[in-house]
């Protein structure tokens, strides 16, 4: 036995791995196991026992200092975060303005009170700790036991926080209430929406043409003129014979006007022009208006708009939520529209109700034991949705630049 412990303590002299405790090979390595051998030879601790013991510990000094390393060295958190947390909370945001403003399109057509909540801060901290034990007892022969433990700790806390400010106050509802700016109106078409569309939603006439009524109770079909001027403006309006939009005029700002073109029309495009311009009451041969706001008949040289409020647009949707029969039965909502037909494309919503949450629904909310929604697949009520949630951004709702702001703090 003395011969084989003497064979191994040669052994680690030399350097060579035993069980992967060994040292490298050197003078300094020798000289050491040598008096830890004659210390621990007083203490009754065989040769053997000792070389390993100290190939052990410093064994364990690097695995510990590897371990540390793994834990600490790597806590880098911040700009990975940012990619993450910027495409999430921004994608939460919006499914939020979604569902909102769906769920007040819905409670108007209960005679409901929407109310209305703007995210005003989002703040998320996050916070890693990390660190190391060791622990262990080093025992003579045959008086305890020789062992050590390496154990290490990694926590990540993240404390996301945040603030809702509701919007109300006499500024946010005059800008509900009060009409949509003409300008807002021309801004959106001239950035290529379709002119039916923007037109059938937020306006209430058109040059003395009356769009069909949102106000609950007092529902009225649109003029058929009014559907008809839509229409041809639609037609014309992608063959480039029209332009409605805002110029700059250095003596009066900001210009609303519309502009009809003769040249390079087609015989049939220019016939759809001149009939518009008789529906609307112009002069056919005038190319040139101005676009001004009034409930009535513009002057000569001038196109009258009268614009819907926010609530009115809202209200308009409101009318083609489809209410579940008991419901009406009931009078909790008013009545709305017939289910458009299927050449009124500036009137193709549906919201549709179920008992059962949908699948895979665009935006869905739960209301009076219900969910209504829209469906992924209908493009059309999905531009309206987007409409709606558009115009909030364009009127005065005393938010001013209240943008959500994301600080990441990492400790």
């Amino acid at each position: 036995m003395v011969l084989a412990e003497d064979r191994i303590v040669r052994v680690l002299r030399r350097g060579r791995a035993v069980g992967g405790f060994a040292d490298v090979d050197g003078k300094r390595a020798s000289e050491a196991l040598e008096r830890r051998a004659v210390r621990c030879g007083a203490e009754g601790v065989s040769p053997l026992h000792a070389a390993i013991i100290g190939s052990w510990t410093r064994s364990r000094s690097r695995l510990a200092a590897g371990i540390a390393f793994l834990l600490i060295g790597c806590t880098h958190i911040g700009p990975a975060t940012v990619v993450r947390d910027r495409f999430d909370f921004g994608t939460a945001v919006a499914e939020s303005w979604k569902q909102q403003t769906l769920l007040s399109i819905v409670k108007l057509r209960y005679l409901d009170v929407p109310v209305f909540l703007d995210v005003g801060q989002i703040v998320s901290s996050y916070e890693l700790e990390t660190g190391i034990d060791v622990s262990g007892q080093i025992a003579p022969v045959n008086r305890g036991d020789t062992f050590a433990g390496v154990g290490g700790r990694r926590v990540f806390t993240d404390r996301p926080t945040i603030t809702y400010t509701p919007m109300t106050g006499a500024t946010f509802l005059r800008g509900l209430i009060s009409p949509i700016p003409t300008a807002s109106i021309l801004h959106t078409l001239q950035s290529g929406y379709a002119a039916d569309f923007i037109l059938g939603w937020t306006v209430e006439s058109l040059n003395g043409l009356r769009n069909r009524s949102t106000a609950p109770g007092l529902s009225h079909e649109a003029d058929p003129a009014f559907a008809r001027a839509l229409e041809l403006m639609r037609e014309i309006q992608m063959a480039g014979g029209i332009n409605l939009g805002v110029e700059m005029d250095k003596d009066r700002g900001d210009v609303t006007v519309a502009v009809f073109r003769r040249e390079d029309l087609s015989p049939s495009v220019s016939n759809k022009s001149t009939e518009l311009r008789r529906l609307l009451g112009l002069p056919t041969e005038q190319q040139r208006f101005l676009v001004v706001t009034s409930p009535g008949r513009g002057a000569n040289g001038e196109l009258a708009i009268q614009p819907r409020s926010l609530l009115q647009v809202m209200q308009a949707a409101g009318m083609f939520v489809e209410v579940p029969p008991e419901h009406l039965a009931r009078q909790w909502a008013t009545p709305g529209v017939e289910r458009p037909a299927e050449g009124d494309s500036a009137f193709r919503v549906r919201i549709r109700h179920s008992r059962e949450k949908p699948a895979n629904p665009y935006a869905t909310v739960r209301y009076k034991d219900h969910w209504f929604w829209i469906d992924q697949s209908d493009w059309r009520s999905k531009r309206a949705l987007g409409l709606v949630i558009l115009l909030f951004t364009l009127i005065d709702t005393g938010g001013g630049e209240r943008l959500p702001v994301l600080t990441i703090p990492t400790n």
